[in-house]
């Protein structure tokens, strides 16, 4: 964080096929290094494929697993009198949309299926209907944080 100015940031231009700002940040936590076309390949061909699994709009499908993926609450660790406490603190939007992509791509990682538009494909609609390993995250995260609640007033 710097001490003088705001850091600016930068604005995002949509993707060219759905022209939505959070499918481009969902590429842009996607692509390694620098390699946006095989990122970009990748999620449309998972988004084409929820299109024919469950012939609904992949879109909307595909904005529904992010918010249900997306932690409301998260422990940060605070160093109170020589001990550290799990302190719960509410999840910044951007910083909620960050960790459900990042989730999401991690647990798709892991998936059993063939490749990677398979894996995405079948994580985004096992987030979207509220199970799977990503839903579980954000499960165990929340559970944290309630466990933890008793350490709130460290909050600052």
């Amino acid at each position: 964080m710097p001490r003088r100015k705001r850091v600016i940031k930068r604005v995002l231009l949509p993707d060219p096929k759905y022209h939505n700002v959070l499918v481009t940040r969902f590429i842009n936590g996607f692509l390694r290094r620098g390699k946006r076309s095989i990122a970009e390949t990748v999620l449309y061909r998972a988004l084409n494929q929820i299109e024919e699994k469950i012939k609904t709009d992949p879109l909307e499908v595909f904005q529904k697993a992010i918010r249900n993926v997306e932690p409301k609450v998260e422990v940060k660790s605070r160093r109170v009198g020589g001990s550290t406490y799990q302190v719960p603190v509410e999840v910044r939007t951007n910083r909620r949309e960050a960790l459900a992509i990042r989730w999401i791509i991690s647990f798709a990682k892991s998936r059993g299926e063939k490749n990677m538009a398979d894996k995405l494909a079948a994580e985004l609609i096992a987030a979207s209907k509220g199970e799977g390993a990503s839903i579980k995250k954000r499960e165990d995260t929340h559970r944290m944080a309630e466990a933890n609640k008793a350490f709130a007033h460290f909050r600052w």
